[in-house]
């Protein structure tokens, strides 16, 4: 067997074709022997992990992570664990992606030992929420309920979400995996049942902008892995109002505003949009956030959760770090409209977002659009 091991991990780099590598995997497993894939995992991290631009080693270590991942029982999850928390392979961007297929692939009890044994706490962090996200009562099960609730990690970025989901997260679009591949569907549409209103006169507002960097930037946490790491563009602004907006005066009130996302909106290009729930809202930005653009496969659920929040939050003008209930309570106030138009602005692909966020009074307004494309 060592022998094997060896000359897989040798051969592999003068491969045109890996699905054999793929096949001999798929059969240790298939008979139970598990760890042979993880300890073919970590021989080709440890030989090939400094390049990871060698198509063979990425496409045969995800293969392997996948097979480990999704396939049924303990020893599998042990294994996929100890695969990714190899010195040489150890990855926060891994650790998300872990979490996000082992929650969607285990009952939540064949997962505890993930909580006690072998993995990073980055891992541990990443796979509660992403149970969160599924609806599990982490609080509730034993084995992840004392490491949940313990403050020592009480610093850690992901420990400002709340271990239960509100009203405002439900329906989240989340991957489904397996060992080919994963597949997903995004909400990047109108919101389901209402029919937008076409608006093309431009009116007047006196508006003032008090956009500044530090919201433009909280506003778009959801959607900043569409300029950073894909083909996206965004606009995030907010406005200060000379009297008092009610729900059907924002369309018109987005024409005045000067966006650039809107700029050429006329008698041939027409705005629609339309009001929505908060959370279509949240779940149009926890799509962004957590799935990515056109070119990239974002934060995943965990941190995707928390990026959405961040843009929610900064949109509904909370103070940055308010307690999540005070951040619920103030969304659910603000009245949020979705919108799309058919400018230049906009790619018209696939990932296209335009979200308005009314404040309570009526007197502020904020804005965030997106679009990328591949």
């Amino acid at each position: 067997m060592a022998d094997q091991m060896q000359e897989l991990v040798t051969e592999l780099p003068g491969l045109k074709d890996v699905s054999g590598v793929y096949a001999v995997a798929d059969g240790w497993v298939a008979r139970g022997d598990a760890a042979l894939a993880a300890d073919l995992g970590i021989a080709l991290t440890r030989t090939y992990g400094s390049t990871p631009q060698m198509w063979q080693y990425r496409s045969v270590f995800e293969h392997l992570l996948r097979l480990l991942a999704t396939t049924g029982g303990p020893e599998n999850v042990a294994q996929a664990l100890r695969l990714v928390s190899s010195v040489e392979a150890a990855d926060e961007k891994l650790d998300r992606h872990t979490a996000s297929v082992l929650a969607s692939s285990h009952e939540v009890t064949g997962l505890a030992a993930a909580f006690t044994g072998r993995a990073s706490e980055e891992l541990r962090a990443c796979l509660l929420h992403e149970l969160v996200l599924r609806g599990v009562a982490v609080e509730e099960v034993p084995g992840i309920s004392r490491w949940a609730t313990s403050p020592h990690w009480s610093h850690h970025p992901l420990r400002r979400l709340p271990l239960t989901l509100s009203d405002v997260e439900a329906g989240a679009d989340l991957p489904r995996y397996s060992v080919h591949g994963s597949s997903y569907s995004t909400p990047y549409t109108s919101p389901e049942g209402r029919e937008p209103t076409a608006i093309t006169r431009v009116p007047a507002l006196s508006a003032r902008e008090t956009t500044t960097p530090a919201a433009a930037t909280a506003m778009a946490e959801a959607v900043a892995n569409w300029a950073e790491e894909s083909n996206g563009r965004i606009e995030a602004r907010v406005f200060e109002l000379p009297e008092p907006l009610d729900a059907g005066s924002v369309p018109n009130a987005l024409l005045a505003l000067g966006l650039e996302c809107l700029r050429g909106v006329g008698k041939k290009t027409a705005l629609s949009a339309a009001v929505c729930p908060p959370g279509q809202a949240w779940r149009v930005l926890f799509a962004a956030a957590s799935l990515g653009g056109a070119y990239n496969s974002g934060s995943y659920g965990a941190y995707g959760r928390l990026a959405a929040w961040r843009s929610l939050a900064a949109l509904a003008g909370s103070p940055e770090g308010a307690p999540a209930a005070e951040v619920e309570a103030r969304v659910r106030d603000c009245v949020w409209l979705g919108f799309d138009a058919g400018t230049k602005w906009f790619e018209h692909v696939s990932w296209d977002i335009g979200l308005s966020a009314l404040a309570p009074g009526g007197r502020s307004l904020a804005v965030l659009a997106a679009t990328d494309t591949d």
